[in-house]
């Protein structure tokens, strides 16, 4: 018998997966923080004696070389990736003994990465589950542009015979297992649902129902942008990562809170935005901690400047930096817990500023005020619809364009309001009256607003 244990990270959109026996077990593509790996071994009662990664992460620092330190195991890597660690390379067809009769071979898998591989499992030599890594996801595949602009198309087409490949070798009852696909940016398009098997994807992939052409066609007509992390991610992942040190940082009282705004390091709240729009620090930013905190600070940060967190417990200090170390910010230069009031100096006020729905903004209009709309979701969700006279900011480039946002009270909004409420927080931190639209996209329909479809 096996087991297959899941680890999941929502804020990324990504898993790890424990394998093994009854003795021995393969952690495949593990986080930063390994103790969640180790705990899982734990449980189960056995010692994990590889350590796999699928390919070099773009959009995770991997936990893998720090993982095979401590527990010894052989870290499997694919033989074509160019890193500056020691490994053992595997190649296509390689197999591994990893528990009676389980064997975890590896098949390559080019289109994420030039250097894919998957691994499956075999049991008395039949395949029980493939981890299929930023190859086969569910309804779509890993994309093909983040490694090099000029290889993207030749990828796509890897990625079209891969999954081709995949399904040839397995048959239709076997999981798919992969690493990204669960809102991570690493998908080429996001899908519903969180398990699939070879035969579902056989039938509604579009890497195994349309011809090569359609798919690449389809698949570089859908690619949206790449967060701005990537680009620090992978290099750390090619050269080891350190080990994570999650130690809790230095706390932070109101004068310190003061003079890091003062020297222009971000102060990050990770409050809820109804919170923080109620009262907050003056010149801090709203990154709610159960939101896609880790995906989204890093994507607007500066990289490298220093960061400090403010909470109400210790707990969410906590677990907010284990969620930035997986992206490589790895500690926060302090942090604070408890709310606005004990933030602040004493005689200084907290800032604030309104919420309101598209009802709201609709109710504006009608009077003739004013308005300065700002739209800051991507460019395919805003291709699919927008408010009309918005302007329209990415949320990941509004840090760099605040000067170009119209003078006037500004109403941002995204699709749900987690991304209006960061935008509203830098609008405010910037010194403009802003609104921030809480509300889901279609209610802008609804309210009565016109809305522009493409």
């Amino acid at each position: 018998m096996f087991f297959v244990d899941t680890l999941e990270f929502e804020g990324l959109g990504n898993r790890s997966y424990l394998v093994g026996g009854a003795r021995r077990a393969v952690a495949v593509d593990p986080p930063r923080d390994i103790d969640q790996v180790i705990a899982a071994a734990v449980r189960r009662g056995v010692r994990i004696a590889y350590v796999a990664e699928t390919h070099v992460h773009n959009d995770y620092v991997t936990g893998g070389p720090d993982l095979a330190r401590v527990t010894g195991a052989s870290y499997l890597v694919p033989a074509a990736a160019h890193v500056s660690f020691a490994r053992t390379p595997v190649a296509d067809g390689d197999t591994i003994e990893v528990d009676g009769g389980l064997v975890l071979r590896a098949v390559a898998t080019p289109g994420h990465t030039p250097h894919h591989t998957s691994y499956v499992l075999e049991q008395d030599g039949r395949g029980v589950a493939a981890f299929t890594g930023g190859s086969l996801l569910i309804g779509a595949v890993g994309r093909p542009d983040l490694v090099e602009p000029r290889l993207t198309e030749e990828l796509t087409r890897a990625q079209h015979a891969s999954a081709h490949r995949l399904a040839e070798q397995l048959d239709d009852d076997v999981p798919v297992l992969p690493t990204h696909g669960f809102g991570s940016f690493c998908s080429s398009s996001q899908s519903e649902g969180d398990a699939t098997t070879i035969g579902k994807e056989r039938a509604t992939n579009d890497a195994l129902t349309l011809d090569v052409d359609t798919f690449v066609e389809r698949v570089l007509a859908g690619l949206d942008d790449v967060p701005a992390y990537y680009a620090h991610t992978g290099p750390a992942n090619a050269a080891g990562p350190a080990p994570v040190d999650l130690t809790p940082p230095e706390p932070a009282d109101a004068g310190q809170i003061a003079r890091r705004l003062a020297a222009g390091e971000w102060v990050v709240d990770l409050r809820s935005r109804v919170a923080f729009a109620e009262g907050h620090v003056a010149g801090s930013f709203n990154f709610e901690g159960d939101g896609k905190l880790a995906t989204y600070l890093a994507w607007l940060i500066p990289w490298g400047k220093p960061v400090t967190l403010l909470a109400e417990t210790p707990g969410q200090i906590a677990d907010a930096q284990r969620e930035l170390a997986r992206v490589g910010i790895d500690r926060p230069a302090a942090a604070a817990t408890g709310g606005p009031a004990a933030w602040v100096r004493e005689g200084e006020r907290t800032a604030s500023f309104p919420r309101a729905r598209f009802a709201d903004l609709a109710d504006v209009r009608k009077r003739g005020e004013e308005t300065v709309v700002l739209d800051v979701r991507r460019n395919s969700e805003r291709a699919a619809g927008h408010v009309e006279g918005s302007v329209h900011i990415p949320i990941h480039e509004l840090h760099g364009r605040i000067g170009e946002v119209p003078a006037g009270t500004v109403w941002v909004h995204c699709t749900s309001g987690m991304r209006a409420a960061i935008a509203a927080s830098l609008l405010n931190a910037a010194g403009r009256d802003v609104v921030a639209v809480d509300d889901g996209f279609d209610a802008a329909d609804e309210a009565g607003l016109t809305v522009t479809r493409h």
